[in-house]
């Protein structure tokens, strides 16, 4: 017979609730131990040094929080060969501060940029696997073309629209021909036929077709007007202007129909789970590291654009070579990295992906983005293209569809690509700067 209280009995009952926090809490304040004693070290018995034993609870949350920025600070470090290239972001800045010449400013803030470009890339890639597909995918289209919003909207800010328009026209060029070529070279130099999935690059060429389309009609209306007066070029720019709302529009759209009603088309769950895997940074590391690189890549695009003027006149290079040839390199550089990984690998879905995706952001968001900025400061940004600039757009465009619309290719088209490319980027080396009459 059981003699105890009924109250005694009542006051030693254990709370589930209270038990799993007590052990969670456990739990946790162990795990820090841990690495605490494993980041401090231990004796050859295992046991704590004499140090980590006499620290008191703050000095031990210090030395926890000292540790985990070591650790961000390596793996943000070690994330890419171009981070070698960071010290260039220290005298691209000290260049374009202390007035020296042109030409060193602007190679060394060009070089600053890459780093910081591949750094913008990997803090986007890191947060958009803590927060979850939908919420990621969303990052990843608004930070995916980060280094050109931000040049052109410098470029845009200074005036430079040409040097802006034609790095538009440049990012979709490199894409559709360089990179797309490259990543078939490497996928396919040991395959006979490079494969991918049919459904997904027939939606993302198709849409690309339409939005080059609609991208060049300014130029093409401009182009078939006999008089060029002032009248004109400002109706082109009011068409520019309603063309990037129509564009704009097509984003929304795109990105529900990628991120929502057709999000399977576009997801791989094997993918998906490996990412989660992979991942090495927490979202408070990632955002910190993307804000950092934002402000570093502003600052040198900055200075990058301030030098144009004495670099092409020391140089003698045409304005159009560096916005198609030259900025573009700068704002491609982590995809490039990412495309050339993933051939080589095997996964060409993820390749080609990337590559129409950034494409797509450009011709249906960046460019259109920056018109409305344009408008918004009062600068006369618009979608009116040089002929030369319009041909070879849309070319590129009509070329990358008939190439991944059937969903096999092979390194010989690649090869053809790059070739393609080359002949381009000559062309815009010896094209002189054409002279257009201003905007109003």
């Amino acid at each position: 017979m059981n003699n105890t209280h009924p109250r005694l009995r009542k006051s030693t009952k254990i709370d589930p609730e209270m038990m799993a926090g007590s052990l969670e809490a456990n739990t946790t304040a162990h795990e820090q131990d841990s690495l605490l004693r494993d980041e401090a070290g231990c004796d050859g018995n295992g046991e704590d040094s004499a140090e980590l034993r006499d620290t008191n609870p703050k000095s031990k949350r210090a030395l926890f929080l000292g540790n985990s920025v070591v650790r961000v600070l390596k793996i943000t470090l070690g994330c890419s060969y171009s981070n070698l290239l960071l010290p260039f972001v220290f005298l691209g800045i000290l260049a374009g501060s202390l007035g020296w010449d042109d030409s060193i400013s602007f190679v060394f803030n060009f070089l600053a940029i890459l780093p910081l470009a591949a750094l913008l890339s990997f803090a986007t890639e890191e947060l958009a696997k803590s927060v979850g597909q939908t919420v990621g995918g969303l990052i990843n289209a608004t930070f995916g073309n980060a280094v050109e919003m931000i040049v052109g909207i410098t470029a845009v800010r200074q005036g430079e629209i040409s040097i802006v328009q034609s790095s538009m026209v440049g990012s979709i060029l490199s894409g559709n021909l360089l990179i797309l070529g490259v990543s078939l070279f490497c996928g396919g130099f040991a395959k006979d036929v490079v494969k991918f999935n049919v459904d997904v690059s027939g939606i993302l060429s198709s849409l690309m077709v339409v939005s080059s389309a609609t991208l060049i009609i300014p130029s093409v209306l401009y182009s078939t007007i006999p008089s060029k007066s002032q009248e004109v070029e400002a109706s082109v720019l009011s068409l520019s202007r309603a063309a990037s709302v129509v564009l704009l529009t097509f984003y929304l759209v795109y990105l529900y129909f990628q991120l929502k009603s057709h999000s399977e088309l576009f997801v791989d769950d094997k993918q998906e789970e490996e990412e989660e895997e992979e991942r090495v940074l927490g979202p408070w590391s990632a955002s910190i590291i993307l804000i950092l690189a934002t402000l570093g890549v502003t600052v040198c695009s900055d200075r990058l654009v301030d030098s144009v003027d004495g670099f092409v006149d020391k140089w003698h290079v045409s304005r159009a070579f560096i916005g198609l040839i030259v900025v573009p390199i700068v704002g491609n550089a982590g995809e490039f990295n990412t495309v050339i990984n993933s051939s080589i690998k095997g996964n060409m879905d993820l390749a080609i992906g990337v590559v129409v995706g950034s494409t797509l952001q450009i011709a249906l968001f960046v460019s259109p983005f920056l018109v409305m900025c344009g408008w918004i400061i009062g600068q006369p940004m618009s979608l009116r293209y040089s002929p030369f600039e319009t041909v070879v757009f849309f070319l590129s465009v009509i070329v990358m569809d008939c190439l991944i619309r059937g969903g096999r290719s092979n390194y010989y088209e690649g090869s053809l690509l790059v070739g393609t490319y080359l002949i381009i980027a000559i062309a815009f080396y010896v094209h002189p700067d054409a002279v257009d009459a201003p905007f109003v």
